[in-house]
């Protein structure tokens, strides 16, 4: 039986339906310039009003309405998902030329330097990855390049697209240092097969590498827009590494670093594209907050999949990120409801089996479910914002991306 979710997104001043996520909105005394970056998220100045009727476990279709625009200014987007439709792989297919240069290129922007960080970079760009950002980057540069007129893409397009792979390994690398992960994907991490010294002068080079591209654009708007990624990348780190078993910690203090650590670059990339497309700026801000809402809804998902899959399906332990002290939104939703639970993380799973006692209170008080609906909260808008664009296989794929990232939680 088909089970239908309806999600009315409203634009109001003060008041939001969804009650037990009300105290999560924006603090005014958040720092001026991320609150207008994040400007949206979870009802930042745009307050989010949801009627859902969901049941995810029978839940077995998938499709979208593309939202309509009421009199009064209420957009409906009607989500109808289901479980295994939507195959990345035939999603990018109308990309799939740009992909291949896209990969010839890599090898050999990464490989004519050094043998050996060809060899460390290959086993991270063959360990499993979907080119999810650089895929975004031409979605996102043909749909916007058919509203200026553009026959074919530029330059500066594809060149972005391999910028932000770079930047994306680069984090990755680094990441798999930081975390002392030993998987990456079911593989092991570049760290583990070379050495701390390769993997950090590898992902080094990646960030260095990319920068020299990116100044080559001659776009300055480009060029900040790109180049602020770099240092969301280390602010979210930072934040991470001083509240790691913090149990104070709030969800919007997470949604900054989720912000930082995963969607700045989704929603950069996502910007830049239009940008070199020509279109108007309000389409380019609109691109924006589509890879702002994106990133973060695949963040909040791959949250839930560290409690909820198996260390083989997920290619690392399960509860990892709980293990190591860094809560994210299952957890933060869980502690409002179990006293207990805070008692275990503080204690920082120093008893044999607090951990999966921990993961199993997260899952018994309703963590996930409450995470699962900010991630669907997160879908619609991005699905919104795609409203400036025109009709197509372009704008398909890219709410196909969003579908995609919610069929993983069904």
């Amino acid at each position: 039986m088909a089970s239908l979710t309806m999600v009315d997104l409203v634009g109001c001043a003060s008041t939001s339906s969804n009650a037990s996520l009300d105290r999560y909105l924006w603090r005014k005394t958040m720092h001026s310039s991320v609150s207008k970056r994040l400007h949206g998220v979870r009802g930042a100045g745009r307050l989010v009003t949801c009627r859902c009727r969901l049941d995810s476990a029978r839940c077995r279709s998938i499709s979208i309405k593309s939202a309509d625009t009421r009199p009064n200014g209420t957009s409906e987007v009607m989500l109808n998902v289901k479980r295994g439709q939507i195959s990345l792989a035939k999603v990018f297919e109308v990309v799939a030329d740009d992909l291949l240069i896209l990969n010839q290129n890599l090898k050999s922007i990464v490989g004519a330097e050094n043998p050996v960080l060809m060899s460390a970079a290959e086993q991270i760009f063959g360990a499993g990855g979907k080119r999810m950002r650089p895929a975004l980057v031409f979605l996102v540069s043909r749909a916007t390049a058919q509203m200026s007129g553009l026959k074919e893409l530029t330059t500066n397009h594809r060149r972005l697209a391999e910028i932000i792979e770079m930047i994306h390994t680069a984090s990755l690398i680094h990441d798999d240092v930081l975390d002392e992960s030993d998987l990456r994907r079911g593989k092991e991490t570049v760290h583990q097969l070379y050495g701390t010294r390769v993997a950090v002068l590898a992902g080094d080079f990646m960030f260095a590498q990319s920068s020299w591209y990116l100044a080559n654009l001659e776009n300055l708007e480009v060029i900040k827009l790109i180049s602020q990624v770099i240092k969301d990348f280390a602010s979210g780190e930072i934040k991470q590494a001083s509240s790691l078993f913090d149990c104070d910690v709030k969800l919007e203090e997470y949604l900054i670093k989720s912000y930082y650590k995963t969607a700045s670059l989704v929603a950069a990339s996502s910007k830049g594209s239009a940008i070199f497309s020509g279109v108007d700026s309000s389409v380019s801000e609109s691109m924006f907050e589509y890879g702002k809402n994106l990133g973060l809804s695949f963040q909040v998902v791959d949250d839930i999949l560290d409690f909820t899959q198996s260390a083989e399906q997920l290619g690392k332990p399960a509860g990892s990120d709980l293990a190591k002290g860094n809560l994210t939104a299952p957890v933060i939703f869980a502690l409002e409801k179990e006293p207990k639970l805070r008692d275990i993380i503080e204690s920082e799973f120093v008893e044999e089996g607090s951990l999966q006692h921990a993961i199993d209170l997260v899952q018994r008080c309703g963590g996930i479910q409450r995470a699962q609906e900010l991630a669907k909260e997160q879908a619609v808008t991005a699905i919104q914002n795609l409203q400036c664009l025109p009709q197509g296989s372009f704008r398909s794929a890219l709410e196909e991306m969003v579908l995609y990232n919610l069929e993983r939680i069904e």
